[in-house]
């Protein structure tokens, strides 16, 4: 069912291509147009939420298209400015390979009825806040004309990275005695 939180998260992924083809094209600005663009995703990230909680808008299409949306969204950018910055790959592959992982750990939780078990938490929240700021200065700060943005949108994303990383071994904590039952 298409609603209005469900078209925010719908949104985030229809942005990937101009966020994409705004970085890429050559004109001046561009980039600083492609992280606009990529704020406004971020915006959508939240505000799907929000739309679903204040307007009792949930749905379990939304439930599904909201996560699905987000690591769609920050995968494809950076894998998009792993292209232009290898110093990206390390932090990178944490935050894609921990996206997996969680993903994975909340499906299988779900099939066993304790999805509440590893909902999302604080540090979570902090770590997806710090990953969007690191991201939308990556893209729009390049390092030969904004050296300074762009190297705290560098040192952001690798504490992003660490934070990711220590929210889950949080989540595995929190479901180790699920993982080892013979249930």
């Amino acid at each position: 069912m298409t609603n209005w939180a469900n078209l925010a998260s719908l949104s985030r992924i229809a942005l990937i291509p101009i966020i994409v083809l705004f970085y890429q094209a050559d004109f001046a600005l561009a980039q600083l147009v492609a992280a606009g663009f990529f704020v406004i995703g971020s915006i959508t990230d939240w505000l799907d939420g929000f739309l679903a909680r204040r307007l009792n808008l949930g749905s379990s299409f939304g439930a599904f298209l909201d996560p699905v949306a987000d690591k769609l969204f920050v995968t494809a950018i950076l894998i998009l400015l792993l292209a232009s910055y290898e110093d990206l790959l390390i932090p990178a592959l944490l935050i894609v390979g921990r996206e997996i992982t969680i993903s994975a750990l909340r499906e299988w939780m779900a099939t066993k009825g304790l999805r509440d078990l590893v909902a999302v938490a604080w540090v979570g929240k902090v770590k997806t806040t710090l990953q969007m700021i690191a991201i939308t200065l990556l893209l729009g700060a390049s390092p030969s004309v904004m050296p300074l943005f762009f190297h705290l949108g560098l040192g952001l994303i690798w504490v992003a990275a660490a934070l990711g990383l220590w929210s889950m071994v949080s989540y595995i904590k929190a479901a180790r005695g699920e993982m080892f039952s013979s249930k």
